[in-house]
């Protein structure tokens, strides 16, 4: 996993963000944000996953002007649009469809439910200078760690200036 301290690699991918297909570039985000929360899973529909999401959707993080949220799953674009649907998710979600990203963040899982090159779940938290500020992952994308890792991102977020409240993730929905 990549390390707290060290340059965030930059990318660019295709998304889904409001409600149309269009390619996210991370320098966009870094440029025009005081942090970037970038929330990794395997998979979209992914319970655990999608419990951190909604979390974070219902605490309002994708609001602020001062921090962006972007969700990456191992999943391609339309399933994307599916999941961003299904949860009324506010911020984009990237398709790192072949594990790319995941990869440079040293995040990507050897095989996950008979899947190779997908991305781990995981959260890291990179400021307006490319550094990485947080970075977390789980074990396995099932796992339910209390608190999760989007959870513990939440003191990062305030050390950098950025007040938000704490997701309370639920693992048993509803979401």
């Amino acid at each position: 996993m990549i390390d707290v301290g060290v340059k965030a690699p930059d990318f660019a991918a295709p998304a889904v963000a409001d409600g149309r297909a269009t390619e996210l570039a991370l320098y966009r985000l870094v440029e025009s944000y005081r942090a970037v929360v970038l929330a990794f899973a395997p998979a979209s529909f992914v319970p655990t996953s999608t419990a951190a999401f909604a979390a974070v959707r219902d605490v309002g993080w994708h609001d602020r002007e001062d921090l962006a949220v972007v969700a990456l799953t191992g999943d391609s674009l339309y399933a994307g649009f599916a999941y961003v649907d299904r949860f009324d998710l506010p911020f984009p979600v990237v398709s790192d469809f072949h594990g790319g990203i995941a990869d440079s963040y040293g995040l990507l899982a050897d095989s996950w439910e008979g899947h190779a090159d997908i991305p781990r779940r995981a959260t890291v938290v990179i400021d307006g200078d490319w550094r990485v500020r947080f970075a977390e992952a789980t074990t396995d994308a099932l796992d339910r760690p209390a608190p999760a890792p989007v959870e513990n991102a939440t003191a990062t977020l305030r050390d950098l200036g950025i007040d938000v409240d704490r997701p309370r993730v639920n693992y048993d929905g509803p979401w």
